[in-house]
């Protein structure tokens, strides 16, 4: 079992940042690939970043040189740095743990982008 705790959503002005942050605890060891997840209301979940123990990472095309996804491995944290926010980052936003046949979610943060 792994368990995820996201935090440091919010509400947050269009242009603002915001740092989410992940903590991981159970069966942690040889976690490789850690992700960030987005639902926003009435669309389905997709895929906002992903990086690997050895630091390869993806992004969306959305939010390509806006978001950086980083983690330290060390203390079992996962990252996400939204930069230049906009309305449509509006969503939960879900930390992600593929395991084998098993997947891992967190409960979801929050981050409304705003006026």
């Amino acid at each position: 079992q792994v368990q995820l705790v996201e935090s440091g959503g919010g509400l947050v002005q269009p242009g603002g940042s915001l740092r989410l942050s992940c903590a991981a605890s159970g069966s942690i060891f040889s976690i490789n690939v850690m992700g960030w997840y987005r639902q926003a209301p009435g669309k389905q979940r997709e895929l906002v970043a992903r990086i690997t123990s050895s630091g390869n990472t993806i992004y969306a095309d959305s939010v390509k040189g806006r978001f950086t996804i980083s983690r330290d491995n060390a203390k079992n944290m996962l990252y996400l740095q939204m930069n230049s926010l906009k309305p449509e980052d509006t969503a939960v936003y879900y930390c992600n743990v593929p395991r084998g046949s098993l997947v891992y979610w967190g409960q979801g943060t929050q981050v409304t982008v705003s006026s």
